[in-house]
């Protein structure tokens, strides 16, 4: 249980839905900022506008999957008001209050650092990553049978990179009857990769290896997709860059020689919000359970 905690989560999508029913089903204190046009009503929950006093006795801020950008404007899909988390705001926390978003810019970084704040990025964690990896997968699988004319089954497929996310695309592609190349830079992760049934092979020798494939996912943040590469492969193919922003594929060059390549990074809260939802709440009252439990000055 959360109770006397309070925890103040301000802005977000659709997931965030998820974790206000959760926490006030902990009976957390929870007050929301940047939901005024939310339709949807939760019981025990304060909704408020964006005011520093409200921080003075917050033990627990909670913000979208990308915290802020690099102004501090925070994102709501369920406000039509402008939000900025200011020096003002995060000096008004108490000392032993934390931060938590799915990740964090510069800008988010430098302001909890300057008042000694702490800090938590979910999406560092590898049970997110990898509970995640299952809507990303699905969602992925969605985008290749709207974008192509061909079945998975039988076709050949590409998972560049053999982490948490490479390695659950790889397996449902093979699970679907797909014939599945994992590029691969680690020793390790190759032989894992033949253990399984799949066609390892290491990035380096991208170039012939792509010369007949019909569908490419990428899950490497750095441009391994490059223009060379792209110039062998087949022009029937599709590229979809499952990276973080601005991925791993040179698009303009792909579009420039007619191939479809799509950047699709944060599935699952586009493709299964309430799964993505459940995910990030189960999580964040389990660890801000364990940050206070002990904690003196949390009435």
């Amino acid at each position: 249980m959360l109770t006397g905690i309070s925890v103040a989560i301000m802005g977000g999508d659709a997931r965030q839905l998820e974790v206000i029913q959760k926490f006030t089903e902990l009976d957390a204190t929870v007050i929301l900022l940047g939901f005024d046009n939310l339709g949807r009503q939760f019981h025990g929950v304060t909704n408020v506008k964006l005011d520093p006093e409200l921080f003075g006795h917050v033990d627990a801020l909670i913000l979208p999957v990308v915290g802020t950008d690099e102004t501090g404007q925070v994102e709501s899909i369920f406000s039509s008001e402008e939000m900025i988390l200011t020096d003002e705001h995060i000096s008004s926390l108490p000392k032993h209050a934390k931060v938590y978003t799915g990740m964090a810019k510069s800008y988010l970084k430098k302001l909890v650092s300057a008042h000694d704040i702490e800090l938590v990025e979910l999406l560092d964690r590898d049970d997110i990553a990898i509970y995640n990896s299952i809507p990303t997968a699905e969602g992925a699988l969605m985008m290749a049978i709207q974008n192509t004319d061909i079945t998975i089954h039988g076709s050949v497929c590409m998972v560049l990179g053999f982490g948490r996310t490479g390695f659950t695309m790889a397996k449902t592609l093979q699970g679907l009857g797909a014939t599945v190349k994992v590029g691969v830079r680690k020793p390790e992760h190759y032989a894992r990769a033949w253990e399984m049934g799949f066609q390892p092979f290491y990035t380096k020798d991208l170039y012939p290896e792509v010369g007949n494939i019909d569908l490419l996912f990428n899950t490497i943040p750095t441009m391994i997709v490059t223009a060379q590469v792209i110039t062998n492969i087949p022009h029937r193919a599709l590229i979809i860059d499952l990276a973080s922003r601005p991925g791993g594929t040179d698009f303009r060059f792909a579009e420039k020689r007619g191939i479809k390549a799509m950047l699709a990074p944060g599935l699952p809260g586009i493709v299964a919000p309430k799964t993505a939802g459940r995910i990030m709440a189960n999580t964040l009252s389990q660890l801000i359970e364990e940050d206070f439990k002990d904690r003196s000055d949390v009435e």
